[in-house]
C-alpha cells in the first residue's frame, strides 16, 4: 500500500447471506487504520476490532486476508 488510496475494502461472504469486512483506511502521515467488522443488510455494520500500523504491516495484514483467510478487493460497503 505504497500509495494507498483513500480506503481500501476487502470483504468475504458469509452463508448467512452477510459479509465480514476489513477495510484500510491513511491515518496520519506513515500509519493506516485498519477496522474489522461484518455486516448482515439491513443491519447497522458491526465494528470488531480497529488496529492503528504502519504501512508495512497494514500491506503484510492485507496479504494474509487475500491469500488465506477468502477475502478479496471491493467497492466500500457503506
Amino acid at each position: 500500500m505504497t500509495a494507498m488510496p483513500a480506503s481500501f475494502w476487502l470483504v468475504r461472504p458469509r452463508s448467512d447471506g452477510g459479509c465480514d469486512y476489513v477495510s484500510f483506511a491513511p491515518a496520519g502521515h506513515a500509519a493506516v487504520e485498519m477496522r474489522e467488522g461484518s455486516h448482515l443488510p439491513p443491519q447497522m455494520p458491526l465494528l470488531k476490532r480497529r488496529h492503528r500500523l504502519d504501512r508495512a504491516e497494514a500491506e503484510r495484514r492485507r496479504q494474509v486476508l487475500q491469500q488465506e483467510a477468502g477475502f478479496h478487493c471491493s467497492e466500500p460497503l457503506f
